[in-house]
């Protein structure tokens, strides 16, 4: 779903044929400034662009003039007490869209928050990137590409967005065909040139079948640090070219510990599903 139907339709779920408090408590003349302040301790900022689209869309249906000002940018991270916003308009049109933009900020700001300890456990005391850290298809339904963007302001890498712009072979497609190399074979002669070929294993046969076969990428699928490090040499000595992922009970510190096997990706849904709201507020005042 794009954005603008996406929170035409979330305004519509929310204010429904009206916004019963504040029409019946704020007189529409007065304007004001809101401030959207951050409560956490320390959040990644993401969102901006949807609260901005939360507040267009609203002075359109109340017939009203609001801007709304980001004051950081999305990625960057900032300490409690920091305003990330302004938006200034009707007092009436900030508290009828405050929920809505309130919501989306703190979902968002939530993921890229929980993205950026990875991305400092892949970097190293050194700094550099040891490891790609990339997200998976654990999303909430229609808030994909949101998610996703979430996690690239955090820091991290999208992997495939959805069943349709990339191959990846696990293990039921296995099980459904018979082996890795028969899906591998069938997959290859299917797409086009241009898409690669992921398939995930899960013990060493398994990887020296999907080299064998052909693929392109591979992920190693809940190996031990023990065995991931001896499937990246069986790989660099065999297929030095294919790009190797690992997944599975991934968190921060162990990626310290992996990130210089040479692997070239790791991969972790918790990147989005783990990922906690983070504590944001609007406040108002009325200007003169």
């Amino acid at each position: 779903m794009d954005l603008e139907s996406l929170i035409r339709e979330s305004l519509n779920e929310d204010i429904g044929p009206g916004d019963l408090t504040t029409q019946a408590c704020v007189d529409p003349s007065i304007r004001g400034l809101a401030t959207i302040v951050v409560k956490a301790p320390s959040i990644v900022v993401s969102g901006q662009r949807v609260a901005r689209e939360v507040y267009r869309q609203i002075s359109h249906r109340m017939d009203a003039e609001v801007v709304y000002t980001a004051l950081v940018e999305d990625g960057q991270e900032v300490p409690r007490g920091t305003i990330i916003a302004e938006v200034e308009g009707p007092l009436a049109v900030l508290l009828t869209g405050e929920r809505c933009a309130l919501n989306f900020l703190m979902k968002l700001c939530g993921i890229a928050t929980q993205v950026r300890p990875w991305i400092k456990a892949a970097q190293g005391e050194d700094g550099k990137l040891g490891v790609r850290v990339v997200d998976t298809r654990k999303t909430t339904p229609l808030l994909r590409t949101l998610e996703k963007e979430a996690v690239r302001h955090g820091g991290a890498v999208n992997h495939r967005f959805g069943l349709y712009d990339g191959v990846m072979i696990k293990d039921n497609h296995i099980a459904a065909v018979g082996g890795i190399t028969q899906a591998v074979t069938r997959a290859r002669a299917s797409v086009h040139h241009l898409v690669k070929i992921q398939v995930e294993v899960t013990n060493f046969d398994e990887l020296r079948e999907a080299l064998a076969a052909g693929a392109d990428v591979v992920m190693l699928d809940n190996m031990g640090d023990t065995d991931l490090a001896e499937a990246v040499r069986i790989t660099r000595e065999t297929r030095p070219d294919v790009v190797l992922e690992a997944s599975g009970n991934m968190t921060p510190e162990r990626i310290r510990g992996i990130r210089t096997l040479g692997l070239d990706v790791v991969s972790a849904g918790g990147l989005i599903h783990q990922s906690t709201w983070i504590d944001l507020s609007m406040k108002l005042r009325a200007l003169p």
